[in-house]
């Protein structure tokens, strides 16, 4: 048998302008900035300082760029065999080593960062990053697939309220609410690649569950979250909570059901109730300690 021809993958960019573009792509911009962006918002609206709420954000977006880059220089020859698009490593808009240099930097610029907000918050965020890295590595294939991003998003609001003055723990509702938005994420970025994964040898949760099950699922986290978000705090849920509460449910279901005939149906639903979420829990963040 001849060997495998993996020059897309290793091919040096020609242009300095495409390796630029291929790095910055290559990084997951969009949920980088999210992420950040969440984070930010969190001690923002904890009343934290200007200045601790940028150190904050500073701090995520590291992590982020990090994990970003790693996924991608680590899955570089599995995206080239299936050719997954818009993967600039796979397709040698950018060399891996470039990308791994990128990632380790992001990385170490993350650890400063992170214990500049307290070693205790600091901790907390480094553990978080370290699990993302471990998905990329290894946890992916397993059944245990969802649980770094159960970990991420569950420390952010424990990142942001050991940060404060006093160094208080979260309450447990946001912790709770943002472990399963973590799920709801990970079932909603691995679905749309389930086939290709599987041809490479990936086998998390999703792919075990198979495109239909995950599908199913993918509301259920996200149902539970808007639950504990409105009833989690202390005193009533208010008009607001209430309304986002009842309307979870049926909107959920109104996107499985017409999934059947638009297959972007369920991601619609699942996405305007994980916005309904996210409003939530930006919206309770004096309440977070």
């Amino acid at each position: 048998m001849g060997t495998t021809d993996r020059s897309p993958v290793y091919a040096p960019a020609s242009w300095p302008l495409r390796r630029a573009a291929g790095l910055v792509l290559s990084c997951h911009p969009g949920p980088v900035v999210a992420v950040a962006v969440l984070a930010t918002g969190l001690a923002v609206s904890a009343r934290l300082s200007s200045a601790r709420c940028a150190l904050i954000g500073a701090a995520v977006l590291a992590g982020q760029l990090s994990v970003g880059w790693c996924n991608d220089a680590f899955d570089a020859q599995r995206d080239a065999a299936v050719g997954r698009r818009g993967k600039p490593v796979a397709d040698g808009s950018v060399g891996p080593g470039a990308v791994w240099a990128a990632a380790f930097a992001a990385l170490l610029l993350c650890v400063p960062l992170s214990l500049a907000c307290g070693l205790a918050a600091g901790t907390v965020h480094l553990a978080a990053v370290a699990a993302a890295w471990a998905y990329n590595v290894k946890l992916k294939a397993t059944v245990l697939s969802w649980l770094p991003y159960a970990v991420g998003f569950g420390s952010l609001p424990a990142f942001v309220t050991l940060s404060m003055p006093g160094r208080p723990w979260p309450a447990w509702w946001a912790v709770t609410a943002g472990a399963l938005l973590g799920i709801a994420a990970h079932l909603g970025d691995v679905l749309p690649d389930i086939p290709d994964d599987l041809r490479t040898g990936v086998r998390g949760l999703p792919h075990r569950l198979g495109v239909t099950g995950t599908r199913l699922l993918l509301p259920v986290p996200l149902v539970a979250a808007t639950a504990v978000l409105v009833l989690g705090p202390a005193g009533p849920p208010g008009a607001w909570g209430a309304a986002t509460l009842f309307a979870a449910v049926p909107t959920a279901v109104a996107g499985l059901a017409l999934g059947r005939y638009w297959r972007k149906a369920a991601f619609a639903g699942t996405v305007a109730v994980a916005a309904a979420d996210v409003a939530l829990l930006l919206a309770r963040g004096t309440a977070l300690s």
